[in-house]
């Protein structure tokens, strides 16, 4: 067993692609003809992108407009840069980058869609 992806439903999935590509740096794996779903690079695992009509279609009705409470977290060596470029590109900042007590730095931004973001520095 292995985990493959993580999908964020959206309002709008090439913008959030464009987004995270420019936020973040993550590549392009796919966009699909229809635009209703894309995939970004991001290691072992994918980031993946759907359209709300698409979950609907698939998963039913998502029942909620807001994003479920979770986050996903990016990892960089660079924590207070990334943060600065992810602002720069539109993140909403929530956090600005400080140290943990275990060591670790971190901030965190939402996407445009209210997504929370945490970058972090490897642990």
């Amino acid at each position: 067993m292995r985990f493959g992806y993580t999908i964020l439903y959206v309002r709008d999935v090439a913008a959030s692609v464009e987004f995270y590509e420019r936020a973040f740096g993550l590549p392009r794996r796919l966009l699909h003809q229809s635009g209703q779903y894309a995939e970004l690079e991001t290691g072992a695992t994918a980031l993946a992108f759907a359209s709300h009509e698409l979950a609907a279609e698939s998963a039913g009705e998502l029942g909620r407009k807001e994003p479920a409470g979770f986050e996903i977290c990016l990892v960089d060596e660079d924590v207070e840069a990334a943060y600065t470029h992810a602002v720069e590109a539109g993140g909403e900042p929530v956090s600005a980058p400080e140290e943990k007590p275990w060591g670790q730095h971190t901030a965190c931004v939402r996407d445009p869609d209210g997504t929370l973001i945490e970058i972090a520095s490897p642990m």
